[in-house]
């Protein structure tokens, strides 16, 4: 049998894991023009926006899951300074029957001892839903700002950041 041929084998290989987009601009298939200063200025305050638009997202879903997931975190700590007598020491019925100081700074202990856990978990959650999300994929450089003819990445992808894309595709990896 022969040898099969290199640019065979290149071919039939396939990318186990999707990259990012192209961020040199040698890849594109339009050629560039510059745009006007004005015109540059105007497209780097929208790029600056889409981007500062992405940034709060992360920001809002990551302050979404750090909410659910310490929640009882919070719960705990909360009751167990509400009735420890030389914080706060509430008159409501709970503080007077079922907590006392011993209680109380056990509540405290307990909760500050499973933030640890619930931090790391909560990270977590974030990181899988940004990565399944591809919310960091979402950022435009600012080469879209200088250039004429470079498309938005989401425009390339298929959707919003991808995540069409991403919806469809079973590639696994292991890292």
């Amino acid at each position: 049998m022969a040898e099969p041929d290199i640019e065979d084998l290149e071919a039939d290989t396939s990318r186990m894991i999707p990259g990012p987009p192209a961020y040199s601009l040698e890849e594109q298939l339009l050629p560039l023009e510059r745009r006007s200063p004005g015109s540059c200025w105007a497209w780097s305050l929208l790029v600056t926006a889409a981007n500062l638009l992405v940034l709060l997202l992360n920001f809002l879903v990551m302050g979404t899951v750090f909410t659910v997931v310490l929640l009882p975190t919070v719960v705990v700590v909360y009751f167990g300074f509400q009735c420890h007598s030389r914080v706060f020491h509430s008159n409501a019925s709970y503080c007077k029957t079922v907590l006392d100081d011993s209680s109380s700074s056990a509540l405290i202990i307990l909760g500050f001892v499973i933030m640890s856990p619930l931090i790391v978990l909560a990270m977590a959650i974030y990181c899988s839903l940004a990565r399944r999300f591809r919310l960091f994929l979402c950022f435009q450089p600012y080469a879209r700002a200088i250039y004429k003819g470079v498309k938005w990445r989401w425009y390339q992808d298929g959707g919003l950041c991808g995540c069409a894309q991403a919806w469809n595709s079973h590639v696994k990896a292991w890292v």
